[in-house]
This record gives structure tokens, sequence and C-alpha cells, in this order.
């Protein structure tokens, strides 16, 4: 426990350090001993003043002893501020051995000399000298500073130390120093064998940088290689500092995946955004889109991180066409609506004025191919206001604003007068029209309008598609809160590849049978419109050639944003497609 804690706060204190550093050092190995520097400098007066107060202020007094404190702490931080101006670290710790040696050399004495165990402590000048710089020259320094801190104790000290001699808890000093060196001895071996272990990784791409996550998500080491790919110090990742700055939004799924390799899963991986510095002084920092592939190895998660830019980019042009899209379905809606609007005014005049000219409002017509010829005119009037109704009720229900008003009425009622309006063009076709509606389905909540308008589509089509001589039947069932009701035929039916498109505005079935009727594809999509608004669902059971079934459920109760799953049975292999609202499925 004490070696964690203290390799967390050497991680800390690393990273501080980091932010001192000369601007200018890019080189890893570089910034590595530069940083190795500043922290030996700036832990060095700290150590000297705990020895300097238990030994000095009985020789030379407190004032003095508090001004060997501070030299201390002067002559440190001017080496810090050498360290991080200059390139070049040897004279800087040429200057601070030599300080050092000198001031050690004084604690020996004012402890009693080479006979007090606080002598030991100067094997700390080699030491620091090889843990800062790691090369036999520093080494040698350091075994030179040494010797000569041994060597003053020489010299006669005067009378600072008159009565000085050595004390058991002199062992204090170097027992101490052991106890710090330590835990940077397994600092320094951990941090070799993570080495070691990213080494070991497979080399995957030079855009890929390994990483090394603690259980509890600390980032305990990444490679130098993410000062290229993420353009800052990867020691400022170190601990907390690599979850501090993902974006809030995605460190949910990033603690999720650390949990789940927590419990025992493989492999986890997560796409994050990062917060970088900004690429420009005074602009905002930017958030760069990344991709980590995690993956449990022993005590540590490892992984590898990957830059996602292209795939983020990518996605956010997607979301850019998709909501422009959408703009161009709302913009045309309204277009069709106006123009639709527009449009039934003259209508309705010329459907108004042909009446008048066949009741003879004006007198009598001189020629029978006048009469036929208005006749015309009127039927194609109603045929076009018919379409432009259509089209007006789609693009209301498209733009949501399409009105509905929910009224109690009897199902069984509506279906027959339907029944009535399309019987004539059944019997024009020698069509047999049936309709089995029980009397105790009772009523319904809904629109009424809407509702007979469903119907007369769907027998409308079923008529159309069904040829000379066949069989259209209108049944309707309740079953427990929502009423089932459907229309069969016996006409061309519809093939599995066209289901999918059916529903859509203007979208219409291609064959030779369908080419021989007009129409313009709206009599489904007004239909998957009205149940949409009613929460009812409607399925097509189709096989090619054998005819086709409409089936809709709509609740009994009136919208109420609850749907059933139970429908009447379908013809067995069938293709099917099944539009359920507000959402569209197909099922099979």
């Amino acid at each position: 426990m004490f070696a964690t804690r203290y390799a967390g706060l050497m991680r800390a204190v690393a990273v501080a350090c980091d932010r001192l550093m000369r601007p200018r050092a890019v080189d890893e190995s570089e910034r590595t001993g530069q940083r190795r520097i500043l922290v030996m400098l700036l832990a060095c007066p700290f150590l000297v003043s705990a020895a300097a107060w238990t030994l000095l202020p009985s020789g030379i007094g407190a004032d003095a002893t508090f001004g060997f404190i501070c030299a201390s702490f002067l002559g440190c931080g001017l080496g810090a501020l050498a360290v991080t101006a200059r390139k070049n670290a040897g004279p800087v710790l040429a200057s601070v051995l030599v300080v050092t040696t000198v001031q050690i050399a004084f604690l020996i004495a004012a402890a009693g000399g080479l006979q007090s165990p606080l002598a030991l402590i100067t094997v700390a000048l080699p030491l620091e000298a090889w843990l800062a710089f790691r090369t036999r020259r520093a080494l040698a320094w350091g075994f030179g500073a040494m010797a000569a801190a041994l060597l003053m104790q020489a010299l006669p000290d005067g009378s600072f130390f008159v009565g000085a001699g050595p004390a058991a808890w002199h062992w204090l000093l170097p027992l101490a120093y052991g106890g710090v060196l330590l835990p940077r001895t397994a600092t320094l071996l951990a941090a070799q064998r993570n080495a070691a272990g990213m080494s070991a990784l497979p080399e995957i791409d030079a855009d890929r940088v390994a990483v090394h996550f603690a259980v509890n998500g600390d980032l305990l080491d990444i490679d130098p290689a993410a000062r290229d790919l993420l353009g800052i110090d990867p020691d400022l990742l170190i601990g907390t500092g690599f979850f501090q700055r993902v974006h809030v939004g995605d460190r949910v799924g990033l603690l999720c995946a650390l949990a789940d390799l927590r419990d025992g899963a493989d492999r986890r991986k997560v796409e994050l955004r990062l917060r970088l510095p900004a690429l420009k002084e005074g602009a905002a920092p930017v958030h760069r889109s990344l991709i980590i592939n995690l993956t449990r190895a022993g005590a540590e998660i490892v992984g590898r991180l990957r830059d996602n830019s292209e795939v983020a980019e990518l996605r956010a042009e997607l979301a850019a066409m998709k909501e422009a899209n959408a703009g161009l379905e709302v913009a045309k809606s309204r277009f069709l609506a106006t123009v639709s609007h527009e449009l039934r005014t003259p209508l309705n005049s010329i459907i108004g004025f042909s009446d008048m000219l066949l009741c003879e409002v004006h007198g009598p017509l001189p020629d029978p191919r006048q009469r036929e010829n208005v006749e015309i005119v009127r039927e194609a009037g109603n045929h076009l206001l018919a379409v432009v109704n259509s089209i007006l009720d789609v693009s209301k229900i498209e733009a949501g604003s399409y009105s509905t008003n929910p009224e109690p009425f009897r199902f069984a009622e509506a279906a027959a007068l339907c029944t009535a309006m399309v019987r004539l063009q059944a019997e024009a076709k020698g069509i047999a029209l049936a309709m089995d509606i029980s009397p105790a389905n009772g009523e319904i909540k809904a629109d009424k309008r809407a509702v007979q308008q469903m119907l007369l589509n769907l027998l409308s089509n079923a008529i159309k598609f069904t040829p000379d001589g066949g069989a259209v039947s209108l049944g309707a069932k309740r079953i427990g809160s929502r009423l089932h009701f459907w229309v069969s035929d016996t006409g061309i039916g519809i093939a599995a590849d066209d289901l999918s498109r059916l529903g859509q505005p203007f979208a219409q079935v291609q064959n030779d049978y369908t080419r021989q009727f007009e129409g313009t594809g709206l009599g489904l999509a007004l239909v998957k419109g009205l149940v949409a608004l009613h929460e009812g669902t409607m399925s097509i059971d189709s096989a090619f050639g054998n005819g086709t079934t409409v089936t809709i459920s709509l609740p009994i109760d009136g919208p109420a944003g609850v749907e059933s799953s139970v429908g009447p049975a379908r013809p067995s292999g069938a293709a099917s497609g099944e539009y359920a609202y507000g959402t569209l499925r197909k099922a099979s």
C-alpha cells in the first residue's frame, strides 16, 4: 500500500515538474533527464532542512541554522531555474553537487564526524547523481563528491561544534533516506517492467499507442509515441490526467468498459473524445476522437489507442445529411400542401359549373355530344379533386398538422356505408363483395371520417387490383382491447420485394397488370398515416398471384400509447410486411 501511494505521489510530482521543463526539449530522453534533476532539486532542500534543524542549532544557533536552510532552498531553486533555461544540465548538476557536498560535510561534522552513523548519508551523492543521469560519468562525479565530503572531516571545524559527538538517534537520518530510496527503487523497477510489457505488445501500426490502466481507471503508463498522435506530453495524462481530459459525455462508456474488464470480460472497445490543447494560441481546446481496444492483463488493463477522427467526421457528415434531408422532406410536404390547397378552389368551380350544365339550369344543351363532354369534364374534375385531397391529407400527416376528432361510433355501421359506396364499382367487374362483421363488436372510439377513409381506400384498391369475377371481403373481430379489421381479395398479390415500398407516398407495384390502371400510390400511404395517428398497426399478407390481406388493428378506447401484439391469423407461407407506429418494422 505504501509503495502504491508513493508511486502515485511520484507520478504527480513528475507531472508537475513536466510543466516546468524547457519548452524546446522535445526529445523524450532529454525531458526524462530534466524531470529527474528537477525532482531531486525540489526534494533535496527538505531533506537537508530536516537534518539541519536536528543538528545545527546547538552549534551555530537558530539564526544561522535558518540562514543555512534558506540558502539551501535558494540554491536548489536557482538550480531548477537553470535546468529549465539551459539545454545542457551538466554544469548545473556540477554546481549543485558541490553545494550539496559542502552541506553534507557540514552536517556530518555537526554530528561528530566519521564516527557518527550520519556519515552513511554520503552514499546519497553517487546514488542521486546516477538516478538523475543514468550515466557512468555522473556516477563518477557522485563518488568524487562522496570522497570530498568524507575528506572534509579531517579539516579543523574551529569552535562551531565543540563537544559534538555521535549518538544513537543519528541512525534515523540514514534510515529515513533508505526508507525513501526503497519505494523509488520499486517504482523504477515497475517502470522497467511496464516498458518491457509494452514493448512485448504486438506492433500493429505507427498510429496506435500502447496504454496501461490500473483497474481503478488511472493511467499507469503510455507509449511516448502519444506525443505525435495527440500533440501533448504523455506524462500529463498519467494518473487521473487521462480521465479528466475525456469528454464528459464519454466518461460513462469508459467506466463501464473498465468495470466489465474487472468483472472478467476479455475485451472492450471504447470510442471517446479527448480534450487536447488548441492548435493556435487563443483558440478553444479541441476534442480529438479516439478509440481504445482494452484487454485485461493480470492486475492491469492494457490497450491500444488510435485515432478515430475520420470515422467521427463521416458520422457528422451523415448526421448533417440526414438533417438536410429531413428539412427537404418538410419543405416538400409544405409545398404539396400549399399546391393542393390552391388547386382545390378552381377544381370545385369546374365541378360545380359542370353540374349546373348537366342539370340544364340555364337551358338545355343543344347537342347530346355537349352533355357527353361535360360529363367527362365533371368525372375528370372529381378524379383530380380526389387526388388533390389525398395529397393534401398525406402532406398534413407528414407535417404533423392533420387533426383527428375521436368519438364513439359503431364500426359495423361505418363498414356497411363504405361497402355500399364501392358496391357499384365491384358489380361493374363482376366481383363478389362480402362483409362479415358481427354487431357484437360494438363501438370503437376513433375519428369516424378517418376510419371510413381507411376502409374506402382498402376496398377500392382490392377491387381495382382483383381481376373480373374475383372476390373481396371485409371482416372485423374484437380481441381484447383492440379491434382488428381486414380487407381480403383474390387479386394479383404482391411480390416480397415490393412489400418494403408499399405505404410510401407515390410508391406503386409495377407489373404488367397494374399498368392497366391509373393511380398515384397515395392510397396505402394515407391509410398508413391515419393508422399511425390512431396508434394502431397495419400488416400486409400477400403472395404473388394469390391475393392480398391488409389487416389493421386499432385500440377500442382510442389512442392511448399501448399496442397489442395479438392479431388475426395470417395465411401460412405468405410474405408479410408489418408497420407498427410510431416505429416501422418488417416482420417475416
